[in-house]
């Protein structure tokens, strides 16, 4: 051994997570973005449309995903 250790790799999980640094509300939508690597946007705009269209129901969605999320 010559004393010298490798330096740590970063490894990049593909594990949701949200995202509170870049979210509006919960972080939610960022977080989702993030892991689709697709602007958080258009999944702001998809749950928005989703709720008026929906009956609410992306609101549940949205719901659930806040809670059991990291």
């Amino acid at each position: 051994m010559t004393g010298r250790e490798p330096a740590p790799v970063a490894v990049q999980s593909n594990k949701f997570r949200l995202d509170k640094a870049n979210g509006k509300l919960a972080g939610v939508c960022a977080g989702l973005g993030k892991w689709m690597n697709i602007d958080p946007l258009i999944v702001r705009l998809v749950f928005a449309i989703g709720t008026l269209v929906g009956f609410g129901s992306f609101l549940l969605i949205y719901a659930v995903i806040w809670l059991l999320a990291e």
